[in-house]
């Protein structure tokens, strides 16, 4: 996976068809522009690319630490090398904006892939670590973690998928409002409580890798087809209502039952031995290639 790792992510495939991402920009997993950037283009360039991934967990390289969120040393971080002084004021809003858009873009990379991607945490979960984690599929925790959406101590709201995602995630809104406008620490056990996570585990890092490294090796042992159009769908959900929803998985799968993998997955379970299902996407530069 040396194609895809970069100087402060590390990519691996510990498990056929599932990648482990793991941060890795000392000391503390700071955020720069070109980190946040770098995050983006992996997912967008996995998807591009055609590879075979059915599952991807996210982690830390750093016992103690998932991100200490934005590195606010780094003024592209903050996007205020978007802003034009120059120019009036209005102007070099728009310029803040179009920055903002884009690190929104890149953190929300997870949502747009086809595969679930698992969030395994441990440490202190700050700021961004927030944002991140919310455009993901699942979320695991270790029972070290400690969460704060941080951003009203630098003086500003969350703006990077905070404040988006966690009303629908946890549907209490009186809590949301609560964390973002104190930013107070909660634990692992109260993040668990509220929905923002599935699972808590006993230990640090190498207990939470491990038990979402063999969720995702589970989830790739099923149907693409179906895993990804479940993803898709739910997403939909979310943001629609049951009616529209409803609607729109009837014309989806209308599509999507024409699948071999129903075919193939009766095929094995008759037979007693593993599936095996096609590709989504066949890949079009990298063809033959493994990962």
């Amino acid at each position: 996976m040396d194609k895809y790792s970069t100087k402060w992510l590390k990519v691996s495939e510990p498990f056929p068809h599932v990648l482990h991402v793991e941060l890795a920009r000392a000391p503390v997993n700071a955020f720069s522009q070109e980190f946040w950037q770098s995050y983006g283009r992996l997912f967008d360039s996995i998807v591009e690319d055609g590879l075979d991934v059915r599952a991807a967990v996210v982690t830390s390289v750093f016992p103690k630490i998932f991100t200490a969120g934005l590195d606010l040393g780094d003024a592209g971080s903050l996007g205020s090398d978007g802003a034009d002084t120059t120019r009036d004021g209005a102007r070099s809003s728009l310029a803040m904006r179009k920055k903002l858009l884009e690190f929104q873009y890149a953190i929300g990379a997870p949502e747009r892939c086809p595969f679930p991607v698992i969030a395994a945490v441990h440490g202190h979960v700050i700021g961004l670590g927030v944002d991140m984690i919310s455009a993901c599929d699942i979320r695991y925790a270790a029972a070290d973690s400690n969460f704060a959406i941080k951003e009203v101590d630098i003086g500003l709201a969350a703006d990077i998928g905070s404040l988006a995602f966690l009303p629908h995630i946890t549907g209490n809104h009186s809590l949301v409002r609560e964390l973002a406008y104190t930013a107070r620490t909660f634990s692992a056990a109260e993040a668990d409580k509220i929905g923002l996570l599935s699972k808590v585990v006993p230990g640090s890092k190498d207990e939470v890798t491990k038990e979402a490294l063999e969720l995702a090796r589970f989830i790739s042992t099923k149907s693409p087809i179906a895993v990804s159009g479940s993803k898709h769908l739910i997403t939909h959900a979310r943001d629609h209502s049951v009616p529209d929803n409803l609607a729109y998985t009837g014309a989806w799968n209308a599509h999507a039952l024409m699948t071999d993998d129903i075919l193939e997955n009766l095929r094995a379970t008759k037979a007693k031995t593993k599936a095996n299902f096609a590709p989504l996407k066949v890949p079009s530069r990298f063809a033959g290639a493994k990962l």
